[in-house]
């Protein structure tokens, strides 16, 4: 087996592709762009809902983003954080991309925001809240020889079927943003699927074997069966080779270690280079933690402005 069919092996089956039947459920004018709640099918028996963000004034067909969002503990929050509605202003990234003239997609991960179990359920049993519910998720995919983060990147690669989908989507321009298990997202995605063009994770790995040395616990889809068999996270970079690909990380992140992110960096600007693509590949550091700070943001927009939004 060559090494994407063995981290096939590792991520276990995918789940049963189904027709999208997308319908738009709400939909509302925020002034700069419209904000559409759309809901799609991500497998037999299972919808979810995400924001559909369309710039105004549209001319022609338009590049595309998919925006992950993060993990930070905080089960309330997914779509709603990127499309610019709660949470944390400097990760309001897909809400900034589609001020930018993209069309934005943002979906929730499983587990998060409304794709957790109804609060009744959560108060009557704590297992179904939280890190409880996505530690069962887990197990249960584990179980039936698949793994979270195969769950993950279908429901994503869904999400890239519905941006294909839309009359105002140019279906060859479509990109990858996210932050923290955004980022994570972001970079499995992008291995995984190569109608995403492009590619901007902040804050979002490390080599797992140092994550492991320094006895770090990160989120359960981090974790898939078999993984460091193969190799680590510099391995799949490398394999995504020569799409356009970003990264950025904090000097001070606590839950990345940098000799971990600086042998990435190395390996990954090695391979881009071999294939005389080095400058389809960057790394950021930046003084600071886990975070997007505006400087590095504009950073990421502008790379997704050069590969994508060619009329800019």
């Amino acid at each position: 087996m060559n090494y994407r069919e063995k981290i096939l092996t590792c991520l276990g089956h995918f789940p049963e592709r189904t027709e999208l039947g997308p319908v738009v459920v709400d939909e509302a004018d925020c002034g700069t762009h419209i904000r559409q709640t759309v809901e799609y099918a991500v497998e037999p028996g299972e919808r979810i809902a995400a924001y559909l963000l369309l710039p105004k004034g549209l001319t022609g067909k338009a590049p595309a983003i998919i925006a992950s969002h993060q993990h930070n503990d905080e089960y309330d929050l997914g779509k709603s954080e990127p499309a610019g509605l709660a949470g944390n202003a400097m990760y309001h990234y897909g809400l900034d991309l589609c001020q930018r003239g993209y069309v934005v997609l943002c979906p929730d991960h499983l587990g998060f925001e409304a794709r957790r179990p109804p609060e009744d359920k959560r108060v009557a049993n704590n297992q179904l809240a939280g890190g409880g519910y996505e530690r069962l998720l887990f197990c249960r995919y584990i179980l039936h020889g698949s793994s979270l983060q195969a769950k993950y990147l279908s429901d994503l690669c869904r999400g890239v079927d519905l941006l294909q989908s839309l009359p105002d989507v140019d279906g060859e321009r479509i990109g990858a943003i996210g932050h923290s298990l955004g980022a994570q997202e972001t970079l499995w995605l992008a291995w995984y699927d190569d109608r995403i063009k492009a590619a901007a994770a902040s804050c979002g790995f490390s080599q797992i074997r140092s994550i492991l040395r320094e006895g770090i616990n990160h989120n359960f889809a981090m974790f898939t069966p078999g993984f460091l068999e193969y190799g680590d996270i510099a391995d799949l970079i490398c394999d995504l080779a020569p799409r356009p690909f970003l990264m950025s990380n904090g000097t001070g992140d606590p839950i990345f270690p940098p000799d971990g992110v600086d042998e990435i960096a190395q390996a990954a600007r090695r391979t881009y280079g071999e294939k005389g693509k080095a400058d389809q590949f960057r790394s950021i550091l930046f003084e600071g933690g886990h975070s997007f700070p505006n400087e590095v943001k504009e950073q990421a927009y502008d790379w997704m402005d050069r590969f994508l939004n060619t009329d800019k």
